[in-house]
């Protein structure tokens, strides 16, 4: 029964110390990234996107985007690295859609700033949208994105635009916006760079038509990056581990993170066809997709001058554009909610970045149950709870040959105390005794252990499926719990936890170790104040099962008691 008793509670103490684990890897001290090094072997890019071979431009620092492609091939090239408030002196465009409200800067076309009107940063601040991008230093996150050439001037992001006006409105009965920017450069060649916004979409399409007026070829190729800040204390949750970084998805590895402190890695630049290359963190996330017949070149980099910001991108191949003739590069942003049924529909294995892990298999399955329990009740706290009682009704069976071993251990326990009292200290003897005693009654001392061994994996998937799933945030249950996804300010599901973990404790037999059952007694304090700090939803979740579970123990216990 000790055995037994170890394995309910190691199940529990895995999933925090996964938790834990996963927290100290990504969040821990982290060594500090390796400096940009400057270098004079190679052709630095200027801010129009051509090769400079002047000499005074060999020593600036900095390698913010990557070098252009030349007849199919990448070199190492640096440019300039602008400051991020570089580009919040120059003309922008605002512009507001039924869910998104963008600021694009006139310098190179950037993206500087999204609002998602649809999830407030706050329940007590409805109308404030939460802003999943920004140019301020202290929250930066931007998507930039350029053309390169190796033979003309060419737009980079660090190019200035003329804007048509400054602010664009979706109106009702209106499906898309349509935003242009012209750059135009002293040879004839004209770029029209244009935001394609649609209604209830969290999908940017981006397009390039090019205008060569020019008397000879052009060969050019687009690059699209996200650049951000490290991450900061303010952005996690304490005890909560969700992973803020790169990711990368190619036919080869559909679905690779990629940390911050490895973005220096020249190792992570791959060409792919199709595919994405995105940032994520907890329920949101920025993506460049890029059509998914495009050969790209996915790239990483760390900046650390004249900010630590980190970078991650993709480049196309170069095409050539006769002179006299046009041609259009085009591209995708999704800037939005986590959302699997909405990611699906944009690239494949994007909905991969709700990520639950090497249980997903298990996990996806509870979450379309989630989904269609909410569907019918309207509620995700009752979701939750609906999704606890499945769960709970599908292992009825293992959970009833568990309770039963239980059941019939508590029935030998005044014997089992006898054989202490009898052997004392003798540990050899009281093994041997316990064994021919189990064997005279037919008890399996290990009875209840498998069943609870096969159901880990599903709490654990559970876990992460609320833990993942943005549906949860500031979702509402009842009364003074108006958002699942944070923790209960009152303490009252974690104390209600606390109690059923207590009584559950008590439909046990003791140990017969005193030792063991003081150390037992205190388990359900020291998970009380553990969960204190759990999202209300996954609180939730434990108060219902264990509720459940104490239910389905009382009766099988008092009818195997009841057995002669």
């Amino acid at each position: 029964m000790d055995n037994q008793r170890i394995l309910l509670w190691a199940a529990l103490g895995f999933l925090l110390l996964q938790v834990w684990t996963s927290w100290q890897i990504d969040y821990g001290p982290k060594p500090l990234p390796a400096p940009v090094a400057t270098t004079d072997t190679v052709n630095p890019v200027t801010t129009t996107g051509v090769i400079d071979q002047s000499e005074s431009s060999l020593a600036i620092p900095g390698d913010d985007l990557p070098a252009p492609v030349n007849d199919g091939t990448v070199a190492s090239a640096p440019l300039p690295a602008d400051n991020d408030s570089a580009a919040v002196a120059a003309p922008g465009i605002v512009v507001t859609t039924d869910t998104l409200r963008v600021e694009i800067s006139s310098k190179g076309g950037d993206i500087n700033k999204v609002s998602l009107l649809q999830y407030p940063t706050s329940l007590e601040t409805p109308d404030d949208p939460f802003v999943l991008m920004s140019n301020a230093s202290t929250e930066y996150f931007v998507a930039q994105s350029g053309l390169q050439s190796t033979g003309a001037d060419a737009p980079s992001h660090h190019s200035e635009f003329t804007i048509e006006q400054s602010e664009y409105i979706l109106d009702e009965g209106q499906s898309e916006l349509r935003v242009p920017m012209v750059w135009t450069s002293d040879s004839g060649l004209k770029v029209t760079k244009t935001y394609v916004f649609q209604r209830d979409r969290y999908l940017i399409g981006l397009e390039y038509d090019i205008e060569n007026s020019t008397s000879a070829p052009v060969s050019v190729n687009q690059y699209r990056q996200l650049r951000r800040k490290p991450v900061t204390d303010d952005e996690t949750q304490s005890f909560i581990y969700t992973f803020i970084g790169g990711v990368v998805s190619t036919p080869d590895d559909v679905y690779e993170k990629i940390k911050f402190e490895d973005f220096s890695d020249p190792s992570n630049t791959t060409t792919s066809v199709g595919g994405w290359a995105a940032i994520i963190e907890h329920y949101f996330l920025g993506a460049w997709i890029p059509s998914q017949d495009e050969t790209s070149t996915i790239y990483t980099k760390a900046l650390s001058s004249p900010q630590q910001r980190y970078i991650i991108g993709l480049q196309s191949e170069a095409v050539q554009i006769a002179a006299g003739s046009t041609g259009q590069l085009t591209t995708g942003l999704f800037v939005g909610p986590k959302k699997q049924d909405r990611m699906k529909e944009v690239a494949p294995h994007l909905d991969l970045t709700v990520d639950y892990g090497f249980l997903s298999v298990i996990a996806k399955p509870i979450f379309w149950l989630l989904q269609k329990i909410h569907s019918i009740v309207g509620n995700w706290g009752w979701a939750i709870v609906g999704v606890t009682m499945c769960i709970k009704l599908l292992f009825y069976k293992l959970s009833e040959a568990s309770y039963r071993s239980m059941a019939r251990m508590r029935k030998l326990q005044p014997q089992l105390a006898s054989l202490k009292e009898r052997h004392g200290d003798d540990r050899a003897k009281m093994g041997q005794a316990t064994m021919e005693l189990y064997k005279k009654e037919k008890v399996n001392p290990l009875g209840g252990c498998l069943p609870i061994l096969v159901q880990i994996p599903v709490f654990i998937s559970l876990y992460w499926v609320l833990l993942e799933s943005v549906e949860l945030r500031q979702a509402p249950w009842i009364l003074w719990i108006k958002d699942l996804s944070l923790m209960d300010k009152f303490y009252v599901l974690p104390v209600i936890m606390g109690v059923t973990m207590f009584i559950q404790q008590r439909l046990n037999p003791a140990p017969v170790d005193p030792i063991q059952a003081k150390v037992f007694m205190f388990m359900p304090l020291i998970f009380t104040v553990f969960f204190a700090f759990f999202p209300a939803g996954l609180v939730l979740y434990w108060v219902v099962n264990n509720t459940l579970s104490i239910a389905q123990q009382y009766y099988i216990t008092r009818h195997v008691l009841a057995e002669k």
